[in-house]
């Protein structure tokens, strides 16, 4: 049993000039029921929200056409479940509907201790770092995974 969970920030560049363009609405129409599936999902513990439900009226970016989503999970494989194997996968493959590509890494994951809570600037912080820097262990992707740290004493969770 690990002493860390996965934090993950992800964010994508709208189609629509912002969050209310038409273009959007049913991206929009569905945020509700795709956040409470992920509440709902095993292995999930936190995520980023505003007083809206969702996270869509920050702006780390100071760009309107830019969201931001910010959860942490028990691990990996809860993270991966709750996104290619629920409903949430559906909005996935259709995301060309709502998203422009995003040339830069767009999702970062990286280890907390548990009991954590990442703040937002700390998950733009671990994407800007991603951006910059590659994967390592600071920040790292899907397709580069890297483990939990391995604690020598509990005293170490800090």
């Amino acid at each position: 049993m690990s002493n860390y969970h996965l934090a993950e920030i992800n964010i994508a560049r709208m189609k629509g000039v912002d969050i209310n363009d038409p273009i959007m609405k049913e991206f929009v129409d569905n945020l509700t029921f795709i956040n409470t599936l992920a509440e709902n999902s095993s292995g999930f513990i936190w995520r980023l929200k505003d007083d809206s439900y969702n996270a869509t009226k920050l702006n780390p970016y100071n760009d309107e056409q830019i969201i931001i989503n910010v959860s942490v999970w028990e691990n990996i494989e809860t993270l991966e479940h709750y996104m290619y194997k629920t409903f949430h996968s559906e909005f996935l493959k259709r995301r060309k509907e709502w998203f422009l590509k995003f040339g830069k890494a767009h999702t970062a994951m990286w280890w907390i201790p548990k009991g954590h809570v990442p703040t937002m600037e700390e998950a733009v912080e671990k994407l800007d770092y991603l951006q910059q820097n590659g994967i390592s262990e600071v920040a790292f992707d899907f397709k580069n995974i890297f483990p939990a740290p391995k604690l020598k004493n509990v005293s170490e969770i800090k």
